[in-house]
């Protein structure tokens, strides 16, 4: 069933609501929204393949026309709909892409072994983790020897680098993405690449290990 919005204001009609809403007239702010609410479904459409149901898509960018309402001013060149439309789309996007981020983000969580308990074992539990620490944990031993057979096969010298720097593998002290990348001279979005295809490639390794282990 289709949603029956407000028309869109005239320009005459925003210019009398902003004029209100700059007042301090919350009622203004209001009707500035709801009149808008047009624009957030046309926006909406557009990115009805992102794999966001329609109805989701309308309450992010709601949330953007808020935001562009609250932040908007009579004193900018263009008019509140040509500011909001941006603002609406910025955070559709937003919202799209740490969608994308998630479902690619590599859990750090996943099991990739079982302790002496019979406890599953997680990346967690493995980086970072002092070796003088756990001389008597031979299942945790076995997984770390796993997981350093791994990062020698899988990964290329750059990526290892940046592993063994980011979580502190073995001993080391982990550092963020940006001393890793100053120690590399290169930038800290190449850096975040380079982490997530790594610890991917560590993710399939082991999980290969595991399905072959007796």
């Amino acid at each position: 069933m289709s949603v029956s919005f407000p028309k869109p204001l005239t320009a005459k009609e925003e210019e009398y609501y902003i004029s209100l809403y700059e007042s301090g007239d919350k009622d203004a702010k209001d009707i500035l929204i709801e009149r808008n609410l047009r624009l957030v479904a046309h926006i909406a459409k557009k990115y009805t393949g992102s794999g966001y149901q329609t109805d989701d898509l309308i309450s992010i960018g709601t949330i953007g026309l808020i935001k562009a309402v609250s932040t908007y001013s009579s004193k900018k060149a263009t008019r509140l709909a040509t500011y909001a439309a941006k603002c609406i789309e910025n955070e559709i996007l937003m919202s799209i892409r740490a969608s994308k981020k998630n479902k690619a983000e590599v859990s750090l969580s996943v099991p990739i072994g079982v302790d002496k308990d019979g406890n599953e074992i997680s990346f967690n539990d493995i980086l970072g983790t002092d070796p003088d620490a756990i001389l008597d944990d031979i299942s945790l031993k076995i997984q770390i020897s796993k997981l350093t057979k791994a990062l020698d096969q899988v990964l290329d010298e750059r990526e290892k680098t940046v592993i063994l720097n980011r979580y502190g593998i073995f001993g080391r002290r982990p550092k963020t993405q940006r001393e890793v990348a100053a120690s590399l001279k290169i930038s800290r979005s190449y850096v975040s690449r380079i982490e997530k295809r790594a610890l991917l490639k560590l993710r399939e390794a082991l999980k290969l290990e595991r399905t072959d282990s007796p």
